[in-house]
């Protein structure tokens, strides 16, 4: 598809999200001709900026993520801009905004299509997607809502905002957008598991003892402090991120590669998933916070974030599922702020085979996402001298021409919100499974707080704290990484 005619709105148009990521996406997208000759783009926020100001900084955003590229192509590109600014409060300003797209729906030829893209502060997503409704903003032909995350708070919070939303979109219009979901190696989970018939065979409770999915960040909270302190990591990581790969790692096989198809066995798998009681929290999760240095802050000691705060800058834990190709597997997970190093993988281990060589050496296959994209395999060789064994690593990576073909996690997403395929974006009813998840271990954790149970201390720029190795069911497993 190519030329698709469309109005876009970007709520937040002036903010950092749409600069770093929404103006450069789309503008390999106008590259690439799906938009091209019918579309416009309509940024808002409170900032008085003008057409012409709004213009230069997509311009810039452009540069400072392409470096060179062809000006003439790029004023092209700007002039297709315009900024309104907007009160997304003020009933008034969605009436000027309506006029605006009606006039750039003519001008550009857009046959009444619409995408409304929500990248500004999540506490605005209800009130932003209700007025559209009743201003009626959206247009005579298709109409798209990108929702960013945090959707909701907790399960609650969530129902209230998909209440809000709904009263505007059907739920095939909305697109809960996860930029993991656009990373390279993460679409290459299925690939892996079902078109190889060496992996595909052995993808099952049977042959697979564990896996292990670590998304390890190596700054602290920063400036976000006030925000991560509401959230944790729990909620700002695992709830979506983690989920999310971790679905994609236990689902049967889908029927097709439909995005329906795909979607329905991620809910057959979801409606499976164990939620765990007090006593599974307290077994199998361990969470901490960082400590400081005579360099860095504590947790505690960051600005915005409350001196006694039980937050959690670490999690570790496990999740089963009843159902499913690995029913039963434990699947393991960890994520913190200021660990060793920023790093995402996923390490799938293999069960022991035991045989005439005795005790052999774990085969495990590991998905490198970030930073490096890559997929190995760690099996048992022959020692070159002798009849022992050695580990050896086999590995399918990218060459760096391949490695600079692959698309920003957003171009890709964005460009799946204009041909309307919600393959990588989260359906209501997964998410809502993954906040039952979430809610039961924070209701666990809140009941640990009033008993005068502390997140644990760790050092920072470590792999969280040692304890994390008491998520294992079994006692003798460990981290691979």
């Amino acid at each position: 598809m190519n030329n698709i005619p469309t109005v876009m709105i970007i709520f937040g148009g002036s903010g950092d999200l749409a600069h770093r990521k929404i103006y450069p996406a789309l503008f390999n997208l106008y590259r690439s001709g799906l938009i091209h000759d019918n579309f416009a783009v309509i940024g808002t926020a409170r900032r008085p900026w003008s057409h012409e100001y709004l213009r230069g900084q997509v311009a810039d955003a452009v540069h400072e993520t392409y470096g060179e590229v062809d000006e003439t192509d790029l004023e092209a590109f700007a002039s297709h801009f315009y900024y309104q600014s907007h009160d997304v409060t003020n009933v008034e300003h969605y009436v000027t905004l309506k006029k605006l797209a009606q006039e750039l729906d003519e001008r550009y030829s857009c046959q009444g299509n619409r995408i409304f893209y929500m990248a500004m502060a999540p506490s605005f997503f209800g009130t932003i997607a209700e007025h559209i409704a009743d201003q009626k903003l959206t247009g005579s032909g298709f109409n798209r809502l990108v929702v960013e995350k945090p959707f909701g708070t907790s399960l609650e919070t969530a129902e209230v905002l998909n209440k809000q939303i709904n009263g505007s979109f059907d739920e095939e219009q909305v697109f809960r957008i996860d930029h993991y979901l656009g990373k390279e190696m993460v679409q290459n989970i299925l690939p892996l598991r079902l078109s190889n018939p060496m992996i595909k065979s052995i993808w099952n409770k049977d042959c697979i003892k564990n896996i292990q999915v670590t998304l390890a960040e190596r700054l602290g909270v920063e400036a976000r402090g006030g925000y991560y302190d509401a959230s944790g990591a729990m909620r700002d990581m695992v709830q979506n991120h983690i989920f999310q790969i971790i679905t994609l790692l236990a689902m049967p096989e889908p029927a097709s590669l439909a995005d329906t198809d795909i979607h329905a066995a991620k809910e057959a798998l979801l409606d499976s998933l164990e939620i765990p009681d007090e006593a599974e929290v307290a077994a199998g999760f361990v969470r901490g916070q960082y400590g400081g240095t005579e360099t860095t802050f504590a947790y505690t000691s960051e600005p915005n974030v409350d001196p006694e705060s039980k937050t959690e800058t670490f999690v570790a834990g496990r999740v089963k599922f009843d159902q499913g190709p690995l029913a039963g597997v434990p699947i393991y997970f960890r994520t913190g702020k200021e660990m060793k190093e920023k790093r995402t993988r996923i390490d799938i281990v293999l069960k022991d085979m035991a045989g005439i060589y005795g005790e052999t050496g774990e085969n495990s296959i590991t998905i490198e996402v970030d930073p490096a994209s890559e997929i190995y395999l760690t099996i048992n060789g022959k020692t070159i001298q002798g009849g022992g064994l050695r580990r050896e690593r086999l590995a399918y990576k990218f060459s760096p021409e391949e490695q600079a073909q692959v698309p920003d996690g957003y171009e890709r997403l964005i460009h799946d919100v204009f041909v309307n395929d919600s393959t990588n974006f989260t359906k209501w009813k997964e998410l809502k499974r993954y906040w039952e998840f979430v809610d039961a271990v924070e209701d666990a954790w809140q009941k640990q707080n009033e008993s005068g149970q502390k997140p644990l201390t760790y050092a920072p720029y470590k792999m969280g704290p040692a304890e994390s190795k008491q998520v294992f069911a079994n006692p003798t497993d460990r981290w691979i990484y």
